[in-house]
């Protein structure tokens, strides 16, 4: 049976009835919204704690009745009918109180920045680019998520080089944050006439969005040159003669932005700074934490393959959770949720499992 921490379950029901009564004293407007930002974060697991004590004071009433000697027969029958119910009922709420109780990653409400660069294989490889730029897209709308091109560099025959998206939306980064990492196609390219299947990459990489209060970015920490840029043509063309480099010295991070206002590439170009540099931190932060570092879906590494999409087999394989689907064309039209789905519970199951049902 799992064991919960009652005095901590205790807590956050008063915190949330306190909470409760102080909107409903109608305080002010600033003060109104940070009540409601704490109720709202509350709610779920106050619901699932007053949940478990109904249940569990049905399952104490059945108990009773069975223990009773005057209880008639047909009574008894009926109370020992209903108890495996009540109990499986029981340990559910028990474990969802438990997922909802364990860390969380403070980030994980954030928007993002998504960046696809194309990997081994040429040309195919920016193809390959682009078909996942499409699905993180399609997957976006799905979600109702805002999904906006920041910066884009043509292949020569299609796809993506590199592409650079913001996603906003409610809980992005939670469910985008395992995405990271090499992602493998093997598929017959278009211009390959023996029809030999070829192996190409692409690196995703999702970062939560930073605020300036999260990363102070010194003016004396970053060079910022202007230059003249073209583009290859196609969508997300460049077409600007005020392309913006900002490179941050201590770290040597580079980013480039050009798009057609120059105003706007340097806002846009402070914004990815500030991402890969948060990103850096909260990845330096988990290494010197092995207990968080034996808890990421894979190594977290850009580097590390992650996914592979076969084409002519119709499937894709998850390596960091042994998971294949055969529905590849499904993927690719942007439904991943059955994907992301299991890499979240694989987390939450290794959480579990470290920090104990007494935590």
């Amino acid at each position: 049976m799992i064991s919960l921490p009652r005095d901590r379950m205790d807590q956050l029901v008063k915190r949330f009835d306190m909470l409760e009564a102080q909107m409903a004293a109608g305080p002010a407007a600033d003060a109104y919204v940070r009540l409601a930002s704490e109720y709202s974060e509350l709610s779920a697991i106050a619901g699932k704690i007053r949940e478990l004590r109904r249940a569990e004071g049905e399952l104490a009433d059945l108990e009773g009745m069975l223990a009773e000697k005057a209880t008639d027969a047909d009574m008894r029958a009926l109370a020992q009918s209903e108890l495996p119910a009540v109990e499986e009922n029981i340990e559910t709420l028990r474990r969802d109180i438990q997922i909802l109780l364990l860390p969380r990653d403070a980030a994980d409400e954030r928007n993002a920045i998504l960046e696809i660069r194309a990997g081994t294989g040429g040309d195919e490889a920016a193809l390959f680019a682009g078909d996942l730029f499409r699905m993180y897209e399609r997957y976006a709308a799905n979600q109702g998520w805002r999904f906006e091109v920041v910066s884009a560099s043509d292949g020569e025959v299609g796809g993506y080089k590199e592409i650079i998206a913001t996603v906003s939306g409610k809980g992005v980064f939670a469910r985008l944050k395992f995405e990271s990492g090499v992602h493998r196609v093997q598929r017959v390219p278009a211009t390959e006439g023996s029809g030999r299947i070829h192996t190409s990459a692409a690196t995703v990489a999702v970062l939560p969005e930073a605020e300036e209060v999260d990363i102070e970015v010194r003016t004396e920490d970053i060079r910022i040159d202007t230059m003249r840029a073209s583009g290859s043509g196609g969508q997300h063309v460049n077409t600007t003669d005020s392309a913006v480099r900002i490179t941050h010295l201590p770290t040597g991070i580079m980013v480039v932005q050009a798009e057609k206002s120059q105003h706007q590439n340097r806002a846009r170009a402070m914004q990815i700074l500030r991402a890969r540099l948060f990103d850096m931190e909260r990845s330096r932060a988990a290494e010197e934490r092995s207990e968080s570092r034996k808890l990421q879906v894979g190594s977290g590494d850009r580097s590390e393959r992650i996914r592979t999409y076969n084409f002519p087999q119709g499937r894709v394989t998850d390596h960091r959770i042994n998971l294949t689907l055969y529905k590849l064309d499904r993927v690719m039209l942007g439904e991943l949720d059955e994907i992301i789905s299991a890499l979240i519970a694989d987390h939450q199951s290794k959480l579990l499992a470290d920090f104990g049902t007494d935590s």
